[in-house]
């Protein structure tokens, strides 16, 4: 069972809810594939056995040896990239496009173009299994085909080992490194939270994976701190024919358990968050019965 948490926007508990499920199984596949944000090595402190460079297009670099100051490639610059800083010209890494039209037209050939290769995926061992992660530098763009090189890897470490369960820690939004995230796997769960904002995001998540032939789930976090937008949330998913996988009450453990490294399955096994979660991984992961 292939299963992707993700979440319309930041701040829902996804991430907390992910590592729970990984630390429901005792062998487990994990992905992050947050790779703008990845933290679940954090809590998880993985034994990386491998790490490979991930290339994410290019930026173009002045030597100023060459360089005569003439001013042409800032013209031509369509990045807004390029400026002049005390008569000097200089080319700002973060906000260049790669697209070396400024290294072609440059009548001194003092440009030249450089691999943006800082990010990295990293795959290793963790308490309860594997885990495979990417990190995007910043100013780095493509974090949809740097996700697609850490699922490819995920699913390979996890083939390698017979693990038969893999939880993929998605990124918030509906760009395409959640489209990447998602693609090709059994199940999706999409946190949400009783909020307008939550509701508003739930029905962009929710419009975006209807596009895809992936069974779809909705948890509500936090329900107890607005009954009324719960009420909202559920009869949404009524209405969109949505699966509603539960509703988790608000806890002030989930973060004692994240200070201490922990889960919160780990950190407060006998708590009734846990059991909730305990219960919806359960029915997420519950085979069709067969006719």
């Amino acid at each position: 069972m292939e299963l992707a948490v993700i979440s319309g926007k930041g701040g829902t508990g996804k991430s907390s809810i992910s590592a729970a499920f990984a630390t429901l199984s005792e062998r487990v596949m994990v992905v992050d594939c947050d790779v703008d944000a990845a933290n679940l090595y954090l809590l998880f402190h993985p034994t990386i056995h491998k790490e490979e460079i991930y290339v994410a297009g290019e930026s173009a670099i002045i030597d100023e040896s060459k360089c005569t100051d003439c001013g042409l490639c800032m013209t031509y610059c369509r990045f807004d990239a390029i400026s002049e800083v005390n008569g000097k010209i200089i080319i700002n890494e973060t906000t260049c496009d790669g697209c070396h039209l400024c290294s072609r037209i440059c009548p001194e050939q003092a440009i030249t173009m450089v691999e943006n290769n800082k990010s990295r995926m990293y795959s290793g061992d963790f308490r309860n299994g594997k885990m495979v992660y990417g990190k995007l530098a910043p100013g780095e763009e493509n974090s949809g085909k740097l996700v697609a090189m850490v699922r490819d890897e995920a699913r390979k470490t996890a083939k390698e080992n017979n693990l038969d369960t893999i939880v993929i820690d998605g990124p918030p939004g509906i760009g395409c490194a959640v489209i990447s995230s998602i693609t090709g796997v059994d199940n999706v769960l999409i946190i949400t939270e009783p909020s307008l904002s939550g509701i508003h995001d739930l029905k962009r998540t929710v419009e975006m994976t209807s596009k895809f032939n992936i069974k779809t789930w909705v948890l509500i976090n936090k329900y107890d701190l607005n009954e009324t937008a719960t009420k909202q949330i559920e009869d949404l998913c009524v209405h969109l024919n949505i699966n509603l996988a539960g509703k988790l009450p608000f806890d002030k453990k989930f973060v004692s358990a994240m200070i201490n490294c922990q889960s919160i399955v780990e950190y407060a096994p006998e708590s009734d968050v846990s059991k909730k979660i305990a219960q919806v991984f359960e029915k997420i992961n519950q085979k069709p019965a067969e006719r």
